[in-house]
């Protein structure tokens, strides 16, 4: 009967149990790795060689069959090394061990015995908890991050040997400790807002964003503080929820990126790529698909800094993951799915050279029209709020006073969110104003007479798309959000429709 060791792999972001097997036949001394594992899969078989005769055992002079089931699914990592080590201790009866189906292995084995730690522990240990496995035996590197889950016994070493030991209960384990993973380590903000200085027209309309979850787009000439208010967005964002927490350390998790030393990431996370980046690098995928900025941005603020300048075809890509809040990324043999549940944050000059309406500019009218042409009509239409940010004049400037800080700004969202978080609290998947479907619109974003009149008006004009409409909606009920009211006023509705500039734009009502 073939020796059986319960272990991991990763499926997107999520884990699924693996069996594997171990089986010792008659034949030339070799060693079969099968059930579709990638190189780093394939090649532990030299790790493990190495590693059990560095650690005093005796490897088996036969041919060796190991299988990683279930073998139709692809798998990936090194972290298979400990269980195919201990199958073959098992196989050759140099290690005994009773109730394997209580007991989980993950670790990398390096040559000398060591276990080396490895990415995507986190979601392997709730993929462990939810098959009923009581026991995990992880590198200590790994402990902490396999601790922040609860109702499952987490225990880490150093040496193959000591496993070994303490499976055959010659050596018990000491507990790690109890620490509180829920608290990070330091302050992550060094950003304040009350640095900005003469935007608080646009600071009223960060505050919505950031309170809805607003897609935004800044456009203005260069040095007008575009960059400077995207980089302290993440200041008044709430902080995330437990269950938010878990599934963007996950991510990070199975990216190889979380730090902290297992603590949950609680603050969003921001990520800014450069223009140049892939449409792979941003949205995900490559040879062994893994999470893009997309993904990376899950429960946070994606801020695209000069965003004509990224390719066209990588700003469409961000059409379906902008809408369906995931992005999935097929391969001809298998497909992962990737949650993008994000805040886009963009930023833009208004013509190539990025003074223009100023007599600085010398772009032509062709020019300005090819330039903004690099941005889609799709990718336009999925921006809630298009505003201009004008320059600050000398005044501001030489004032040196404290704008409003991060603080003040965060009770306001918090307040928002709160009134959110109520509304929203029976229904799974949904956050904030920015996530409602056409059903919670109907139910939630209900005009009075005066509010239907306006946007009537405003449509009739401007010709708005079915999207566009119901963004006002949304952005309208943020509004209403911030000041505590029950419904949508005339106000709100007044203040949705001056939230994109653009359209005042196209109709010849020019802003800047």
């Amino acid at each position: 009967m073939a020796s059986i060791v319960k272990s991991f792999a990763i499926w997107g972001v999520d884990g699924y149990p693996v069996d594997v097997e171990t089986k010792t036949i008659e034949g030339q001394p070799l060693i079969s790795i099968v059930g579709l594992g990638d190189t780093a899969v394939k090649e532990a078989r030299e790790r493990v060689e190495a590693a059990l005769r560095d650690g005093h055992f005796r490897f088996p002079e036969m041919k060796v069959v190991i299988n990683l089931a279930p073998g139709d699914l692809k798998k990936s990592g090194s972290h298979f090394d400990l269980p195919i080590a201990l199958g073959l201790l098992m196989e050759s009866d140099q290690l005994h061990v009773n109730r394997w189906q209580d007991f989980g292995c993950i670790g990398e084995l390096s040559l000398n015995a060591r276990l080396r730690s490895c990415t995507g522990v986190l979601p392997m240990v709730i993929a462990a908890k939810q098959a009923g496995i009581k026991n995990i035996i992880v590198p200590r590197d790994n402990i902490h991050e396999a601790s922040l889950v609860q109702g499952i016994n987490v225990v880490g070493f150093d040496y193959l040997r000591e496993v070994v030991q303490f499976l055959e209960g010659e050596k018990e384990y000491t507990i790690q400790p109890e620490i509180n993973f829920h608290a990070p380590a330091e302050d992550p903000y060094s950003l304040d807002f009350n640095e900005v200085q003469g935007q608080e027209a646009i600071l009223e309309y960060i505050v919505v964003a950031a309170a809805g979850g607003h897609n935004l787009l800044m456009i203005g000439s260069p040095g007008c503080g575009k960059s400077m208010i995207a980089k302290r967005i993440p200041t008044i964002l709430p902080s995330l929820t437990e269950q938010e927490a878990l599934e963007t350390t996950k991510i990070y998790s199975v990216a190889g990126m979380l730090k902290g030393k297992g603590y949950l990431i609680k603050e969003r996370p921001f990520r800014a790529p450069h223009h140049n980046a892939s449409t792979n690098a941003l949205i995900g995928g490559g040879k062994n698909a893994i999470p893009g900025e997309i993904s990376l941005a899950h429960n946070g603020v994606l801020f695209l800094d000069e965003i004509a300048e990224f390719s066209k075809k990588t700003l469409d890509a961000l059409r379906q993951p902008m809408e369906d809040q995931e992005v999935t990324i097929s391969r001809v043999k298998y497909s992962n799915t990737y949650p993008a549940s994000f805040m886009l944050v963009a930023a833009m000059n208004p013509c190539p050279c990025g003074y223009y309406g100023s007599e600085k500019c010398r772009c032509s009218d062709y020019e300005v029209i090819k330039y903004r042409q690099r941005l889609s009509g799709p990718i336009m239409d999925r921006m809630d709020i298009q505003k201009y940010v004008q320059p600050v004049n000398f005044i501001n400037l030489s004032e040196y006073a404290w704008g409003k800080s991060s603080k003040e700004l965060r009770e306001r969202v918090e307040f928002a969110r709160g009134i959110q978080k109520k509304r929203f609290k029976k229904i799974e998947g949904i956050n904030c104003n920015a996530q409602m479907g056409f059903a919670l619109i109907k139910e939630f974003c209900q005009l009075d007479a005066e509010g239907q009149r306006l946007l009537q008006v405003a449509h009739d004009r401007f010709k708005y798309s079915a999207r566009t409409y119901y963004k006002y909606l949304k952005v309208a009920r943020t509004l209403a959000d911030l000041d505590d009211a029950a419904g949508i006023r005339k106000k709100d509705v007044v203040l949705a429709l001056m939230a994109r500039d653009l359209e005042k734009e196209k109709a010849g009502m020019m802003v800047i």
